[in-house]
């Protein structure tokens, strides 16, 4: 069986180890013995205690020599598994305007796509994912990482008004691209969440949708809000009030960047219906899958552990059954 030691440092300790062996050969040979006139009274006796008198101490040496083994880390290299790797980058790309805090969806908008977002990451511990947030301009919130808990503590700090109000899906879509082009990753995605229309930023949608279709990314595109109406918060002199405005979403355009990329395009109306679409993105992206053999090591304190267990229970035994000193 082929061994390696994670820790390999610690069996430096044999050298205390051979110590404490020497000493108690020393010890022993010197030690002082009782001399008897005469053995006639002990003829006849016959007992196991004179061939035994080392066991204690052989039984303790080999329970710290495994504890030595125990502290080095035992593993073992010989193990292969048959694992799964994904090999996806995704990045999401969240529109954060005024307008996603309109109420359709509960508690609104924004909330809702983000808590439907830190689901989709959870449910994926193996990806790198990253996000990018848009409304007027376009900003990198979290670049591509495999730490999720930064990730969805990054998710909840997002709020409307971070940065300029409008829609600019084309600086959003953008920016999404330049932080995942370079991926060296099997597949490579972007998940573009928006209720409005492009009516800003300097990069046309499709523009940015040819520069990701040139470097092999998949754009999903999910147009979020009801059709028709949608209740609005609106600053009023008495507070906040909601008043039905007209949703407006740029399904064409959404559609076309889907298209052009090799992506789908989603209508996400309620929670419901968003949660439906992160799962059907979910199951695409896992029916990329590629199956290999990894090298993987295994621990094997353990079973070193159980044996120094065991050794020092025996010699406990002994010390006060078989091996038992009287005064």
């Amino acid at each position: 069986m082929d061994y390696t030691f994670a820790y390999p440092q610690f069996f430096w300790l044999f050298i205390i180890w051979a110590t404490a062996i020497g000493w108690y050969v020393w010890r022993d040979k010197t030690h002082p013995h009782v001399r008897l006139s005469s053995v006639e009274g002990l003829k006849g006796v016959h007992t196991v205690r004179p061939y035994m008198r080392h066991a204690l101490f052989v039984l303790r040496m080999l329970a710290m020599a495994l504890l030595i083994l125990i502290l080095a880390r035992p593993q073992r290299n010989n193990q292969w598994e048959s694992v799964t790797t994904e090999g996806i980058d995704v990045m999401m790309a969240l529109d954060i305007s005024s307008s996603m805090m309109a109420q359709d969806l509960k508690p609104d908008r924004l909330e809702a796509a983000k808590r439907m977002a830190i689901q989709f990451v959870a449910g994926r511990p193996n990806d790198r994912i990253g996000l990018v947030i848009f409304s007027g301009e376009s900003f990198t919130q979290c670049p591509l990482t495999t730490d999720h808990t930064a990730l969805v503590n990054l998710f909840n700090s997002v709020r409307s008004g971070m940065i300029e109000d409008g829609t600019a899906i084309g600086t959003g879509l953008a920016n999404a691209v330049t932080r995942i082009k370079d991926s060296d990753a099997t597949s490579k995605v972007i998940i573009l969440l928006t209720d409005g229309v492009n009516n800003q930023g300097s990069i046309n949608p499709a523009t940015a949708a040819e520069i990701a279709k040139t470097f092999g990314i998949r754009v999903y595109t999910i147009g979020i809000g009801s059709q028709g109406m949608a209740p609005y918060p609106v600053q009023t002199p008495f507070g906040v009030r909601y008043q039905d405005m007209k949703t407006e979403i740029d399904e064409p355009l959404l559609k076309r960047i889907a298209e052009m990329t090799g992506g789908l395009y989603f209508r996400a109306a309620d929670n419901d219906k968003l949660k439906a679409v992160y799962d059907e993105i979910d199951k695409l992206e896992k029916s990329k899958i590629s199956v290999q053999e990894h090298h993987r090591k295994s621990e094997e304190y353990l079973k070193f552990a159980q044996v120094a267990l065991l050794l020092l229970l025996l010699e406990i035994i002994l010390k006060y059954t078989v091996l038992r000193r009287f005064p």
